[in-house]
């Protein structure tokens, strides 16, 4: 199905638009190739597949953290895929080996249990390279929301430096290090110095370092020259390494809206809440967990107004806690009124639920010349399904 404009989809509603996100890319591509590194796409911020024939006019390699997203990106990207789980095990080993190019391990006992296994892929003429890789935790913390925070005390991610002792594992080609989280250069910096104080003496052991995600480079105001400067030095020091970057959100960032409409207005000890045809907890669970409020178009902005129309919004499904406020606006709130929440293409279909069997949002891709294309509708189906 195909609409003229986007004011003519019905709520609730996911749009992706195709500008935001080649606007994206062209920044990812432009840092890309003027820090000389490689930038690949993290599913495990967006996964929304019927989007990735854009994506891959720009970037064909994907990170993956489970066998669903590798066969996504073989499908879809038909690039590199770089691994990284927490644990394989014995029944998914073979199948990362086969669709990976690069498999980073967690621990050294989940790389020596494995070792083998590669080795003897490898020395098959018929079968591609299969790089491992160790992931290091350089115990640097910038982020302040736990939940977000690899590098916490007692962290389930990453070997320290004290563990290898005077040399990686034999076999290990490449050092992975993930610790940002929607995060500036100026915390890739510091993460990074930290990385080549502890871990810098293996560097000349290795081919590759992988500096993980959380690197938001197309949000407004983050300093492109001075990542480019930052990679571009590393680089110069360690010329021998091949640099890889792996962020998800910046792929999406500011890509998509949710459209949702007023159901009903209602107050109670002199809070007036507006439900909403969408929800908080179902389909935008980061503004719950991470926490955050988030940019509502309609709104007269983040903070409310005084003497002006204000209200808290509520979710459509019946957990107490699935609503965020407050906002203010020009005109009372009335049933009907649509909202716009900004920013809901990065960690919104990745984690969205059916709890409560509350209808899930469709799916829409805003083309260049604004007309919008429906990409997928969920039904009774899909929630009986997802059920079973």
């Amino acid at each position: 199905m195909q609409l003229p404009s986007i004011d003519k989809i019905p709520t609730p509603a996911f749009v992706v638009s195709e500008n935001a996100l080649r606007r994206n890319l062209e920044r990812i591509d432009s840092v890309k190739k003027r820090a000389g590194v490689d930038i690949i796409m993290a599913f495990k911020a967006n996964a929304l597949w019927r989007t990735f024939h854009i994506v891959r006019e720009y970037c064909r390699n994907s990170t993956a953290s489970s066998l669903n997203e590798m066969r996504l990106g073989h499908e879809f990207l038909r690039g590199e895929v770089h691994s990284y789980c927490p644990a394989y095990t014995d029944a998914t080993i073979g199948e990362y080996i086969q669709g990976s190019s690069h498999i980073t391990f967690n621990s050294v006992a989940q790389y020596q249990k494995f070792a083998g296994r590669i080795a003897m892929h490898n020395a098959m003429p018929v079968n591609h390279h299969v790089s491992p890789g160790l992931r290091v935790n350089p115990k640097c913390s910038v982020i302040e929301t736990d939940i977000y925070n690899p590098a916490l005390p007692g962290s389930r991610f990453g070997v320290d430096a004290a563990t290898l002792g005077d040399s990686v594992p034999a076999g290990i080609e490449g050092l992975h290090f993930h610790a940002l989280c929607e995060s500036s250069s100026y915390d890739l910096a510091k993460v990074l110095d930290a990385f080549e104080q502890q871990f810098g003496r293996f560097l000349p052991q290795v081919k590759w370092v992988n500096m993980g995600g959380g690197h938001l480079m197309t949000r407004d105001g983050y300093d492109i020259d001075h990542l480019v400067e930052v990679l571009t030095g590393f680089r110069s020091r360690y010329p021998w390494l091949k640099v890889i970057l792996e962020p998800g959100s910046a792929f999406t960032w500011r890509t998509g809206v949710l459209l949702s409409s007023v159901v009903d207005v209602m107050e109670n000890d002199g809070i007036r809440t507006a439900i909403i045809d969408a929800s908080f907890a179902c389909h935008m669970p980061d503004t719950l967990e991470m926490p955050y409020k988030p940019a509502i178009t309609e709104s007269l902005g983040s903070e409310p107004v005084a003497g002006k129309p204000t209200y808290r919004l509520g979710g459509n499904s019946c957990l107490s806690g699935d609503f965020k406020g407050d906002w203010s606006f020009d005109s009372p709130l009335a049933p009907g009124d649509r909202l716009t929440f900004e920013d809901m293409n990065h960690y919104t279909n990745v984690k969205t639920t059916m709890f409560n069997g509350i209808q899930h949002p469709s799916v829409w891709l805003q083309n260049a010349d604004g007309t919008v294309d429906l990409l997928r509708e969920y039904d009774y189906g899909d929630y009986k399904s997802r059920m079973s």
